[in-house]
This record gives C-alpha cells, structure tokens and sequence, in this order.
C-alpha cells in the first residue's frame, strides 16, 4: 500500500470513530470515503453497532450493502447525525472542491442535511488556494450544455465536458445530468464564484463545498492531524 492509501485509510478509521450507537449517518462517495464505510461495517458486525446510513451514490449504496450497513434515505431521516466525505481540495478555512467522482449534488444535499461534516483525506489535497491546479466539477442539465458553456466561458472558466473512462460519451451521473470540469484557476472569491455559477440556467449544483465543514481529518505520511473551522 503506498503511503497516501495508508493515509487515506488512517484518516478514514479516525473519522469512523467518531459514529455512535444509534446514529444515522451520510455515507460519501470515493476512494477515502470507501475506507470509511469499511471500517463502520465493521464496528457494525463486530461490535454490535446500530446505525443506518444514507448513502451519497448508487456505488457507495453498493459498498454499503456490500459492507452490512443498515440504509434508510432522507425521507425517513432528514436530519442526519454525522456525515463523512472525502474533497478533492481543502483550504485553510475548510472549504472545498468536491466532485470528481461525480457524486457532488448528492454529497453536496447529505452534507447540509448533517449536524456535523468531517471531510478525510490525505495531506495532499490541502491547498492554499481552491482550484489552484483542480478544475470545479458543475453539474448540469443536458440540453442546457451550450448555454452554460459559453455562460461560464463569459466569466473566465474554461469548461470541459467529463467523459466516460471509455471515451464512449459523456459521463452521466446518477442524476442522469452531465458534468463540466472548469478550470478556473486560482480562486480569490469562491463565494461569488459559487453565486454566479448558480446563476447560470441549467446549472444543476457546483464542487464548491464553502463554510460546510466542520471538521477535517487529514492523513499525513507518519499519522494524522485534526482541523477545525473557527
């Protein structure tokens, strides 16, 4: 294992620890939130944990599943106790970019439906500047895709259509909506960044996660280290 799985694993352990008995928890999406799920699943069989989950994507219910958490959905519990993601970039305030695994409108509603959000991750995704070398995910609607392009061209973006691993098309999220990947590059605003994008008829949800998290768990390459937002 290369020392940034293992960082990303710690991380993630150190954030399941933080679900109780009788918790309803957001699952996220991607490869360090994956570490996660594991780890509850098996708190869950080996310690007799009672939680249920609410999961952020069709493969992370999957995982889920896969690992014996109970699920429910929104419906049930529109309250959630805890939800632990990963990001793609985290600055010093604890705002982030999320959504290259394509699950960002789903994480984006599960996050500001929890009392508390812990983003895990490895040292690497911390930066000083959101979308310094990171390009935004924006999810979108299909037949608005002109539009928004050239919206978002008008603003200073440079969009790309995310495609399919196989170059079949474009890739389609569970939501059934395209993704546009905009490089931006170093932002000094991304509040009024985020304000304009939702601005844009057809925009559907952005990666900017601004002021949601709480907490950070950050894997580094000999432990761990806790952030806090002030």
């Amino acid at each position: 294992m290369s020392w940034r799985e293992d960082a990303k694993r710690r991380a993630a352990s150190e954030a399941a620890r933080y679900v109780e008995d009788g918790f309803v928890v957001g699952l996220g999406s991607g490869s360090t939130a994956a570490y996660a799920i594991r780890e509850i699943g098996r708190r869950v069989k080996e310690e007799g944990l009672r939680v249920l989950g609410v999961p952020t994507s069709y493969s992370t219910f999957l995982l889920a599943v896969k690992s014996g958490i109970p699920l429910t959905t929104l419906n049930e519990h529109p309250t959630l106790d805890l939800d632990i993601d990963g990001a793609d970039q985290i600055d010093r305030r604890l705002n982030l970019i999320k959504g290259m695994g394509g699950a960002l409108t789903r994480e984006k509603i599960i996050a500001a439906s929890s009392k508390k959000f812990i983003v895990v991750a490895d040292e690497t995704k911390l930066t000083s500047s959101l979308g310094e070398g990171q390009p935004i995910p924006v999810e979108i609607l299909p037949f608005a895709l002109p539009l928004v392009i050239e919206r978002i061209r008008r603003i200073g973006g440079r969009p790309n259509l995310r495609e399919r691993k196989d170059g079949s098309g474009p890739y389609i999220t569970d939501n059934g909506n395209f993704i546009l990947d905009v490089d931006f590059g170093a932002v000094n605003e991304p509040a009024k960044l985020e304000m304009r994008l939702k601005g844009i008829p057809g925009v559907i949800e952005t990666g900017l996660f601004l002021g949601m998290a709480q907490e950070a768990i950050i894997g580094t390459k000999d432990g761990i280290k806790v952030i806090r937002r002030t």
